[in-house]
C-alpha cells in the first residue's frame, strides 16, 4: 500500500507547498495554508487521459473547423445574455454570490423550464429532495420532468450522470462535493480542485453542460483554489442586497460570448423575474426636482442602462473631509474633485461628498465622470436639474470632455424614455439627433457647467 503523501494547499490561489508556513510564497496571503492528504496521487493522475479524456491530437489551424457551436436556449432571455446568447454544449458555467441571494432559485427555475425539451438532472449536496421539491412548488414550477438526486460523491455524480445522459446538470454546490481519492473534508482546496477537473472532463466528454454554485468569502471572492475560476469555461456573479429586490447577474469570464454582460432580475414570492427593460425600474425618481440628482446614461455589456446619480455634499467637522462611494470608484470621485477646483474654480476641501448609484448598480466606466461632477455641483450649490436632462461624458484631467463608446445608442435610449436634452461630449454628437432630443455637444468642463445651470 502506498504511503499517503501530505501536502499543504494555499486557499487563495491554489499553490502547495510540502511543509506549512504562515504566508503563501506564491500570492502573499497570510494563513491560508491548509493540509491535505493524498493517496496514491502519482497513480490517480497517470491515468486521467488528455483535456477530454482521449489521445492527444496535433492539426494545423487551418484544419481545425471554425464552425460556431451551436447554442439552446435556458428559456431565461437576462440568463440566455449574460451566457452569451444561450448555453452551449459541453460548457462548464460556475456562478456565486453571497448567502441567499438566489443561486439555487434562478437554477432550479432554469432547469425545471430545460427538462420540459431536454433531459436534465439537479444534483445537491445542500439540500434534500424534499426540500427542493418544496421549493420549486412554492415557485410553481412544472415538477414532471426535472430528476433530483442528493449526492457528494463525485465518482457517485459522474456515474449515474452517464447512465442518466442529461443536456444539462446542476452541481448545487462544488464546495460540497468530495472525490474519494483524496481523504481531505469536502470545501478543501484539493478537493474542489479534482472534483472540478472530473466534472469539466465528463463535460467535455459527453457534451453535457454543466452549473457550478459556488460559494464565497466574506471579502466577495469565490471560495477555494483560484485555479477553479480558470478551469470553468464561464463565471458568473450575483450582485445585489439580500433584503432588495433587484438581482444583478454579471458575466466575468466567458470563452463563448463577450464579458460584463449584465442581466436584472425582480426577486419576488414566485422566484427571480426578468427586468426586460431594467432603466425604467432605475429611473424611479421623485416627482419634484431635488438638488443632487442627475441621471446618466451607463453602458453595460452590449446595451445601454440609465441609472440614477444622487450626491449630498455638506459642510465637514473633519479635518480630512469623508469621500464615500456606493457603485462608484472612490479613486476616481478624488481625481474628479481635484479637476473641479482647477478648472471648475469649485472647491471641496472643507465639504464631506457622498455618492450613490440608486438601485445598487455598480458603474466603473468613465463615461459616469460629467454625471458625477454635474450631482456634486448640484448638492453643493442647491440647484436641481432638470427631470428631463441626461449627462455622460469622460471627463480629463486638463478639463476636457472626452467621448465615450456606444454614444448613439446611449442617446436612442434616452429619447425612448421620453428626455429631452443631452449634454455629451462632441465627439458623441450624432449628425441627426433622435426625435424630440436636443444634443448639447461640449469639449470642455466649463462649457458643460455652463449648460447645465445656465
Amino acid at each position: 500500500m502506498a504511503k499517503a503523501k501530505r501536502m499543504y494547499g494555499c486557499t487563495e490561489c491554489g499553490a502547495t507547498f510540502p511543509k506549512w508556513a504562515g504566508q503563501c510564497a506564491d500570492c502573499g496571503a497570510w494563513n491560508t495554508l491548509v493540509e491535505t492528504v493524498l493517496e496514491g496521487a502519482a497513480a490517480s493522475s497517470g491515468g486521467r487521459g488528455g483535456w477530454a479524456g482521449q489521445q492527444a491530437q496535433i492539426k494545423t489551424l487551418a484544419e481545425v473547423s471554425v464552425e460556431e457551436m451551436p447554442r439552446f436556449s435556458t428559456a431565461s432571455t437576462e440568463l440566455d445574455r449574460v451566457l452569451g446568447g444561450g448555453l452551449v454544449d459541453g460548457s462548464v458555467v460556475l456562478i456565486g454570490g453571497d448567502p441567499g441571494i438566489g443561486k439555487s432559485t434562478i437554477l432550479l427555475q432554469t432547469l425545471c423550464n430545460i427538462a420540459a425539451r431536454f433531459p436534465a438532472l439537479y444534483v445537491t449536496g445542500e439540500e434534500s429532495q424534499q426540500q427542493v421539491a418544496m421549493r420549486a412548488r412554492r415557485l410553481g414550477l412544472p415538477e414532471d420532468k426535472l430528476k433530483v438526486m442528493t449526492e457528494t460523491c463525485i465518482e457517485s455524480i459522474i456515474a449515474t450522470a452517464r447512465v442518466e445522459q442529461p443536456k444539462v446538470m446542476v452541481i448545487d454546490s462544488i464546495q460540497t462535493i468530495f472525490t474519494e481519492q483524496l481523504q481531505s473534508a469536502p470545501g478543501g482546496v484539493a478537493q474542489v480542485r479534482e472534483s472540478a477537473a472530473l466534472l469539466v472532463r465528463f463535460a467535455k466528454q459527453s457534451g453535457t453542460a454543466i452549473f457550478l454554485v459556488g460559494h464565497v468569502t466574506k471579502e466577495g471572492a469565490l471560495a477555494g483554489p483560484r485555479v477553479l475560476e480558470h478551469m470553468v469555461d464561464t463565471v458568473l456573479y450575483f450582485e445585489g442586497e439580500s433584503d432588495g429586490r433587484l438581482r444583478l447577474l454579471r458575466a466575468v469570464k466567458n470563452r463563448f460570448g463577450a464579458v460584463n454582460e449584465l442581466g436584472v432580475f425582480g426577486m419576488t414570492d414566485k422566484g427571480l423575474k426578468e427586468v426586460s427593460n431594467p432603466s425604467a425600474i432605475f429611473l424611479t425618481r421623485a416627482q419634484e426636482s431635488v438638488p443632487g440628482s442627475v441621471v446618466m446614461a451607463t453602458w453595460e455589456g452590449s446595451r445601454p442602462m440609465l441609472v440614477e446619480v444622487q450626491a449630498l455634499v455638506d459642510t465637514s467637522h473633519l479635518a480630512n473631509p469623508r469621500r464615500v462611494t456606493l457603485g462608484l470608484d472612490q479613486n476616481r470621485l478624488a481625481m474628479l474633485l481635484a479637476v473641479l477646483h482647477r478648472h471648475g474654480g469649485i472647491p471641496t476641501y472643507d465639504q464631506d461628498v457622498f455618492l450613490n448609484v440608486v438601485g445598487g448598480v455598480k458603474v466603473l466606466e468613465t463615461a459616469s465622470d460629467l454625471a458625477l461632477i454635474a450631482a456634486i455641483i448640484s448638492s453643493l450649490r442647491n440647484r436641481p436639474l432638470a427631470h428631463d436632462v441626461l449627462v455622460f461624458g469622460e471627463v480629463g484631467l486638463s478639463g476636457e470632455v472626452r467621448p465615450v463608446p456606444s454614444g448613439q445608442e446611449r442617446l436612442k435610449e434616452a429619447a425612448k424614455h421620453g428626455f429631452k436634452r443631452a449634454i455629451v461630449p462632441k465627439g458623441n454628437a450624432p449628425k441627426e439627433a433622435p426625435p424630440g432630443l436636443e444634443v448639447v455637444a461640449v469639449t470642455r468642463l466649463e462649457q458643460a457647467l455652463d449648460a447645465l445651470f445656465e
